[in-house]
């Protein structure tokens, strides 16, 4: 009998920390931001924290492909079923957690939180990010960065019969056809400007893209792993900062805000993002262990809770508590560092939570997994 081998890259847990504080040092800026004339390359650096939604993406297309791959190379074929169980008991439970968790508190705190019942229905689907880009944005702000949550259970819906009809060419012809796709939908918005939202970055079609890449990488590296100096490693990641200032700066891709940019700068902006994010990708893929701090891959490891849990800390900072983050950093002689202090109790409160609900809630349902997992990773 064929023994089935672990898969588990702690380099990539670091990537995903990484990608979780580009979404943190952007989501600070819609509620205490940074003057864009004053403290301009601030402002433009904090701004392209966006673009680490689009890496959660990859990687996560990435891993998926290197599991489901060698699960078929280890088993003799894919199981679309146990794959689903494994994605429901990874993504569900802390998903409706913290939905539901606000939408049974607005009636009593937060009145203006208020959600129709097609928002409900849209979220509980996993078709928020389409509610969103028909609708706009939620007035329930702390609910809003799970949008990216439902693109990605739409990409896990598709990927494992994808893998269990079609094989690695079904994959590859897959990921193809959803880079075109994503261009011909770009090259519409390119078409059709706003001076309101945007819906290009909600779009799922815009946004598999970056699955796409993630897919192509696997098949195409067959797990080689990239043996580079950290001097490479680190000029990686400033190209891909170039990247990402090009697009955002010299092209005009701003996530959801209102999309002015013609044909090429949307096509060249996008493709921009893509590339710096596959830079950022290769930058940490396959770097040995000794180079990773252990927090780093553990905050990684518990992700998923502070990528739902940021915004809501933020919210309750900066809005609810406004006043009392007021008076402390007076009494602290920080006055002037008012958001900073809020930026840095949001980050604390946001780990600690995270810690609690990865080791006291999720991980019953990560134990439970372990029964439908055939190629192990690092749950």
């Amino acid at each position: 009998m064929m023994t089935v081998q672990r898969y588990y890259r702690p380099e990539l847990d670091v990537l995903r920390f990484i990608a979780f504080l580009c979404v943190f040092f952007v989501h600070r800026m819609d509620l205490a931001p940074f003057d864009p004339v004053k403290q301009y390359w601030l402002y433009n650096i904090n701004l392209v924290g966006n673009f680490g939604v689009p890496v959660f993406f990859l990687l996560s297309a990435f891993l998926i492909t290197e599991l489901l791959t060698r699960e078929q190379e280890q088993t003799g074929r894919v199981h679309p079923k146990a794959f689903y169980i494994r994605r429901i008991l990874r993504i569900w439970p802390l998903y409706f957690l913290v939905f539901f968790g606000w939408v049974l508190l607005t009636p009593f705190f937060f009145p203006a939180f208020a959600l129709p019942p097609l928002a409900w229905g849209s979220f509980s689907l996993f078709a928020g990010n389409i509610y969103i880009s028909t609708h706009g944005w939620l007035p329930a702000y702390p609910l809003n960065p799970l949008w990216s949550i439902s693109v990605e259970e739409q990409f896990y819906i598709l990927i494992p019969l994808l893998a269990a009809y079609g094989g690695r060419r079904g994959l590859k012809m897959a990921a193809y056809l959803f880079l075109a796709l994503a261009y011909i939908f770009l090259i519409y918005y390119g078409l059709h400007p706003t001076k309101e939202f945007n819906s290009a970055w909600t779009n799922s079609f815009v946004q598999f893209q970056f699955f796409a890449v993630g897919i192509l990488l696997s098949l195409y590296f067959k797990g080689w792993m990239p043996q580079w100096s950290l001097i490479t490693r680190f000029l990686l990641i400033v190209a891909t900062l170039g990247c990402w200032l090009l697009a955002s700066i010299a092209c005009g891709i701003h996530a959801d805000a209102p999309h002015l940019s013609n044909v090429p700068q949307t096509v060249a902006g996008w493709m921009l993002i893509l590339l710096g994010s596959v830079l950022l990708f290769l930058s940490l893929l396959g770097m040995p262990e000794r180079y990773l701090p252990k927090p780093m891959i553990y905050l990684g490891r518990i992700s998923y809770g502070l990528y739902v849990f940021h915004i809501s800390f933020y919210w309750l900072i900066y809005k609810t508590f406004a006043t009392e983050l007021t008076t402390l950093s007076q009494s602290l002689g920080l006055e002037e560092w008012r958001n900073t202090l809020g930026f840095v109790i949001a980050f604390i409160a946001t780990v600690l939570l995270s810690m609690l609900s990865y080791h006291f809630f999720e991980k019953p349902f990560l134990r439970l997994k372990k029964r439908f997992t055939l190629v192990p990773s690092r749950d």
